[in-house]
């Protein structure tokens, strides 16, 4: 357990998800891998549009060098010891019988899809670190990404690793986070003044 406390009743899981930097650099099964992608896919989303996109390298297959390097500097020294790198696109236009019309929920419902996904990686005994560090121009181009889609973000999974394996400037900082209290993000009625 991570130590973590929630002031009202919560799954156990949503406290013991965390995103850490200290990955072991062990391969993931074809199977965890799918497990997850599989969560993600049964995410809400506005009118079933469903669209999230996920581009993904293994640290054993062949795209894992590019993955790695459309990171910026500061996350490519610790997300280089993850299993997995996912770049989460979302579909900024949506399809109905008129055609097709910019979405407003795209990136709502593809942070949806990337919960789901954190989670199911948590329930398998694997971290996922979410990520904005990332040069998007390059990556736009570098991974074919059709202009219609945005990234919206760069996920590392993988088994938590040894701290001592950061960077000294990190290491400090791998420990569980702490949230801001309710009373200051949920307000009944209007924005508080």
């Amino acid at each position: 357990m991570t130590g973590r406390r929630s002031d009202h009743p919560v799954d156990p899981l949503f406290l013991a998800r965390w995103s850490p930097r200290a990955f072991d650099r062990s391969e993931m099964p074809e199977a965890d891998l799918l497990t997850i992608f599989e969560a993600a896919r049964w995410a809400p989303s506005a009118f079933n549009a469903q669209p999230w996109r996920f581009l993904y390298a293994r640290r054993e297959g062949p795209d894992w060098a590019l993955f790695l390097d459309l990171l910026i500097p500061w996350n490519q020294q610790w997300a280089e010891s993850a299993s997995v790198l996912v770049y989460v696109l979302s579909d900024r236009l949506t399809t109905s019988g008129s055609g097709e019309a910019p979405s407003h929920s795209h990136s709502f419902d593809a942070g949806a899809a990337w919960a789901y996904l954190a989670l199911q990686a948590a329930r398998l005994g694997y971290h996922a670190h979410g990520m904005s560090g990332v040069e998007f121009e390059r990556a736009q181009g570098a991974l074919a990404v059709p202009e219609r889609f945005r990234i919206e973000a760069a996920v590392a999974i993988g088994r938590l690793g040894d701290p001592a394996a950061l960077p000294e400037k990190l290491r400090a900082r791998e420990v569980p986070s702490t949230r801001k209290p309710l009373d200051e993000i949920a307000f009944e009625g209007r924005f508080p003044g």
